[in-house]
């Protein structure tokens, strides 16, 4: 079994901080999801998240205008140059400090980061090869808090800035004659955002106390004058003494002052105050949030902390909308469409996702908000159309994923919070186990009724797993048991396994012969449940390498002591299992040799707590570490604890520091990815075979010029297991759709048992992307005819790939199956307006409603004929 499975999606997580942006077409939404980005394609409700990572959150992210490369920038001030088109890093970069926002001018030619109270200005990287993707341009003085936002105007000539410290700074690109800097006031709270008009110098200031300024600029953007050339000598001079250091340059200093003499504002850009308006009626406190504007449509779009959104028509200040969800935090805007996107996650206020399963851009499909607490449990049936969840509030529910709709509630005779579910194959039995009564129970779905409730566990149940092959039962208890349950035998306890230590998980072998048990002494055990003989065990402990929490008393290493796995899974063929914890690692491990077969890092984002292994000694201090401090606290620039039952202040701020772990894994039944839910999210490994060159047998005559040699000369069989050998899937495509519809018989006949299972995995992974639906479903059907039989002695090995041929032809059945239930119905549809026609012929002279009715069915005649020729 290959092992090279990497990152290839990201699900389920919730947005943090970090600002949103939009493609230039409006058709995508970036975001940051903890220190990842997410691109959300709205037009085909898709989204994709990139397989690169900061080593903290993302805090900002700022998007050239043509969509080709972003700058991501964490808590810490390191930032990444980012192809989107190659989604790969090209350039790292550290601001030494904590950056609050960043732009690119709209021509592209420059980018504004602001940190502290200054704005730095850098050449934003360009097509050609650099050293240093990042060369500073200038550095802009003037506030006295730290910045806030910025703002371009349409031609990259200026740039607005806005601060804490209630001021909002106007700078040039460039060195004007009659506008180098200008500082506007007016507000009584921090500057949340500034807007240009279109085509304008004309200003907008937002403020933090819900107050919006309008400044109107003397001067057009046309009118801005260009300082004459320095003396050629000292820019010499200048130049010259800048090479003898080999230290980055510092760039021209810009230094503004709020309140210049009169002879530097005279002949200059001269800015008044012409409106001001308040968003909070009388009484109300509440905080402005963000805020984002449409210069084309002149339309403002404000969130506030209680959850209120306002859309305003500027500059008249008319209100078009307003709309109020949860809490604001993040707002983006492009042409005339805003969207908030949302996600949900698992164990959540009763919330459940459903994702689409295994294809590479991950859609989100519906969810259901049913149950009134946390959900401990989710499974699918056999069939897959029913998925079951279990929940702390005492029920199970049943969802129909073809109506989308809950039709099943099973509740218990007395009042029971549920910690695990499990379902047997067949799709007919559903057992949950309770963690406070101590009981099994068990409930028929076709009746609803509950059939058997099991005692004899002493503690909570933590797990529960059906044997896919037989009706039998598994229960892990914290008790130290794990009990086997004859269903044949009225759910009779059949053996009872005993352990040094609590049961955390239990699961089944694909095949069922097989049970592996892992307990709270980190280690995974192997047991045949028929003769309740253990067949191996593997000493887990040290593979978890538990990272040191910010308030740990101990180092990480006794810290790793007490840490074991929490979730098991086998991989389609049983020969591996997947292993996960407490822990930032997930493992597989080769079952028959025991050993580690490789670890998987899941998260390297150190805003998580129990990454770190060894803690900073600049962050202890005598009377403890600094951690127990809430950030804020006793700060006048912090934000302000409030007090249980007040309104005031913002209420989506939220500061916690999760600890990483992984809660559940499950392989994907072709075996090509696995997923973990994660402190982060649902993460999604695959197999991406497409960039390995992988030769099966290789000889040296196998050469692509070869194969096409021999498939020119008919010799369709030995063509085929050329290009196997080679191993290249376009040259393998290209040999196969050559073959003759009418000698697939002979050659489906002829290939070797080798190869069958190769051609097999091929028509899987060809039924995904191809068009030629019949030519393949030929093909298949050969195969499995001729070498049915042999295939069926190595049905377990081959299960992953009859499992992916199966879904992909599924897919492809219920597609052209609804096309033809539509056609179909189309067709007697227009049958019956036909008949009623002549009915109406034969009939005598119409009156003028029959006359009426008469030319609406020719009217829709002629419309379905129509729909019928364009199909």
């Amino acid at each position: 079994m290959k092992f090279a499975y990497r990152f290839s999606g990201l699900l389920g997580t919730v947005y943090r901080r970090g600002n949103l942006s939009f493609t230039r077409d409006g058709s995508s939404l970036i975001s940051p999801v903890g220190n990842r980005i997410s691109v959300f394609d709205l037009k085909n409700n898709k989204c994709e998240t990139f397989p690169l990572a900061t080593r903290l959150n993302i805090v900002c992210v700022g998007l050239s205008p043509d969509g080709s490369l972003a700058i991501l920038i964490d808590e810490e001030g390191a930032a990444l140059l980012v192809s989107l088109i190659g989604k790969c890093v090209i350039h790292h970069f550290y601001f030494h400090k904590p950056v609050h926002s960043v732009s690119f001018s709209p021509d592209g030619k420059k980018f504004v980061i602001t940190k502290d109270n200054v704005a730095l200005m850098y050449h934003a990287p360009g097509k050609k090869r650099e050293f240093n993707a990042f060369v500073l341009d200038k550095t802009y003085y003037g506030p006295y808090d730290e910045t806030t936002c910025i703002d371009w105007t349409d031609d990259s000539k200026c740039f607005a800035v806005g601060s804490k410290d209630m001021s909002t700074w106007v700078f040039g690109a460039e060195r004007w004659a009659n506008l180098i800097y200008y500082s506007l006031g007016g507000h009584k709270d921090v500057i949340v955002a500034c807007f240009f008009e279109e085509n304008s110098l004309d200003l907008y200031t937002i403020s933090q106390d819900a107050a919006l300024c309008v400044w109107q600029c003397d001067t057009e953007l046309d009118g801005l004058k260009s300082m004459p050339p320095k003396n050629a000598a000292r820019e010499k001079d200048a130049a010259g003494d800048d090479e003898e250091f080999l230290e980055e340059p510092k760039g021209e200093e810009i230094h503004g002052k709020a309140n210049p003499s009169e002879q530097e504002t005279r002949e200059k850009v001269k800015y008044s105050r012409v409106a001001k308006y308040f968003f909070n009626k009388e009484g109300d406190f509440n905080n402005l949030t963000c805020a984002a504007y449409h210069k084309k449509t002149h339309l403002l779009v404000t969130g506030f902390a209680s959850g209120i959104f306002h859309l305003h028509e500027l500059p008249d200040f008319n209100l078009i909308h307003s709309l109020r969800f949860g809490s604001a935090s993040g707002v983006g805007m492009a042409k005339r469409v805003i969207r908030a996107e949302a996600a949900g996650t698992f164990q959540q206020h009763g919330f459940i996702s459903i994702f689409s399963r295994w294809t590479i851009h991950r859609n989100w499909r519906g969810g259901w908000e049913k149950h009134t607490s946390g959900v401990t449990a989710v499974t699918f049936t056999s069939n897959g159309y029913v998925i079951l969840s279990a929940s702390l509030d005492g029920t199970v529910r049943a969802f129909d994923l073809h109506r989308y709709r809950n039709f099943r509630t099973f509740t218990s005779p007395r009042p029971s919070q549920f910690s695990c579910l499990a379902v047997d194959s067949s799709g007919e039995i559903v057992s949950a186990g309770s963690q406070d009564s101590f009981e099994i129970f068990i409930w028929s779905m076709q009746s609803g009724r509950l059939l058997d409730v099991l005692s004899g566990h002493e503690g909570p149940i933590s797990c529960l797993s059906f044997n896919p092959m037989k009706c039998v039962l598994a229960s892990a208890s914290w008790d130290k048991t794990v009990k086997i349950w004859d269903m044949l035998e009225s759910w009779r306890t059949k053996e009872t396994f005993i352990f040094n230590s609590d049961v955390l998980v239990v699961a089944f072998r694909p095949d069922g012969k097989e049970l592996a048990v892992a307990a709270l002494n980190g280690q995974i055990t192997f047991w045949d449940h028929e003769s309740a003989v253990q067949t191996g065990s593997i000493e887990g402990r040290h593979d978890l390498q538990m990272g040191r929490k910010e308030l740990d008393k101990i180092t990480a290493k006794q810290s790793t002591k007490g840490k074991s796995f929490t979730t098991l899974c086998y991989s389609a063929d049983g020969q591996s299992i997947l292993a996960g914890g407490l822990s930032k690692f997930v493992c597989i491990y080769n079952v028959k040799e025991q050993i580690l077969m490789k670890k998987f890092e899941i998260s390297c984002n150190f805003s998580l707590d129990a990454m770190e292994e060894y803690l900073d000694r600049r962050k202890m201090t005598e009377f403890g570490s600094m951690a127990l401090i809430d950030g804020g606290a006793g700060d006048e620039d912090g934000v302000a604890i409030p007090l249980p039952g007040v309104k005031r202040g913002d209420m989506s701020y939220r500061h916690f520091k999760p600890e990483i772990r992984v809660t559940c894994l499950r392989f994907s039944p072709t075996g090509r990815s696995w997923a973990a839910t994660t402190t982060e999210g649902l993460l999604i490994y695959s197999l991406d075979s497409g960039l390995i060159f992988d030769p099966f047998e290789l000889d040296i005559d196998v050469t692509p010029s070869n194969i096409r040699k021999t498939l020119h000369q008919k010799e369709y069989t030995k063509a085929i297991v050329m290009a196997f050998k080679l191993n290249e899937k376009q040259l393998i495509q290209e040999v196969i759709e050559a073959v003759p519809s009418d000698e697939v018989d002979v050659v489906c006949s002829s290939l070797p048992d080798l190869y069958v299972e190769k051609v097999l995995e091929f028509l899987a992974s060809a039924f995904e992307i191809s068009c030629h639906l019949e030519f393949y479903l030929i093909w298949a059907h050969k195969l499995l005819m001729l070498h049915g039989q042999k295939l069926k002695t190595r049905s377990v090995r081959l299960l992953p790939v009859i499992q992916f041929l199966q879904k992909s032809i599924q897919r492809h059945f219920e597609d052209v199956s609804k096309l033809c239930e539509w056609n179909i119905y189309n067709i007697k549809y227009a049958l019956a307006i036909s008949k009623q026609r002549g009915m109406k012929r034969l009939a005598e002279e119409p009156s003028e409603d029959e006359e009426t009715l008469d030319s609406d069915s020719d009217y829709l005649m002629q419309e379905v004929h129509k729909d019928n020729s364009s199909s």
